[in-house]
């Protein structure tokens, strides 16, 4: 696959926006792998989009990186991860990283990222070892403009 364009305009979204579909995606991800999500435990996360250099534009671009967790068993989090991988890998997500054991005991890692929509997808079982975490991480977002966004 080609390199993105970098001079691509970029995907015009609400905050509040990409946090419904960031909850969507996790939603579908608990709903594929059989498990309840924890409402109390969601957090998003919104930053600043850095260039190469670490400058920051000053037009409101922004990444949202989303987290919840799951409260289930550390064998749980096998059958959960695997059925995880499955229904991404269907829906043409491509898997970067996974493993199911560290240590020889249960610990689920996979990172898998969505090439057209250029977002990323991070399903890990947390410190504690009741947690299984889902992530959903944006690219670079462009806030409706202030001009259109009081327009309501």
């Amino acid at each position: 696959m080609n390199s993105p364009d970098p001079n691509e305009p970029l995907p015009v979204m609400a905050k509040s926006d990409a946090q419904a579909w960031a909850q969507k995606m996790t939603e579908y991800m608990a709903q594929a792998a059989g498990i309840t999500l924890d409402a109390d435990s969601i957090t998003p996360f919104f930053s600043n989009c850095e260039g190469k250099n670490g400058e920051v534009a000053n037009d409101g671009r922004y990444t949202l990186a989303y987290d919840v967790t799951s409260v289930l068993s550390r064998p749980q989090h096998l059958d959960a991860i695997r059925k995880i991988k499955a229904s991404l890998e269907k829906d043409g997500f491509t898997i970067t990283s996974y493993r199911e054991t560290w240590q020889d005991q249960p610990n689920v890692l996979l990172y898998a990222k969505h090439d057209e929509g250029r977002y990323f997808i991070d399903v890990s079982s947390g410190a504690a070892s009741d947690r299984l975490t889902l992530s959903v991480a944006t690219r670079c977002l462009m806030p409706p403009s202030a001009s259109s966004a009081g327009q309501h």
